[in-house]
């Protein structure tokens, strides 16, 4: 029974840590292309000249892709973010965050 315990919470720690690292699989090479509309607010770089804009390099790509959704489906309002996921399709979303969390 212990053995069958240890099993058991060794699967369920292995799912708890797929789900929370946010893994997206994108091609961070098409996100640079994509992320030329970003950098206007979110810099070159993913770092914004402008404290109102958020810094978008190095955040988890995970998050990035939730917020994008959320700005598209309208969880999420924003004047400016809102008209820009819009377009986006899901791979964009998985592209953009790809290359963003690489920075």
């Amino acid at each position: 029974m212990k053995k069958f315990v240890a099993i058991a919470n060794a699967a369920a720690i292995a799912v708890a840590m797929t789900f929370s690292t946010g893994a997206v699989a994108g091609d961070a090479a098409a996100g640079k292309a994509k992320a030329a509309t970003c950098a206007g607010c979110h810099g070159a770089a993913g770092v914004s000249n402008n404290p109102m804009w958020p810094n978008l390099a190095g955040q988890k790509a995970g998050y990035l892709v939730k917020q994008m959704k959320a700005f598209k489906d309208g969880s999420r309002k924003d004047p400016m973010m809102s008209p820009m996921a819009a377009p986006l399709s899901d791979a964009d979303m998985d592209n953009l965050a790809a290359f963003y969390s690489g920075l």
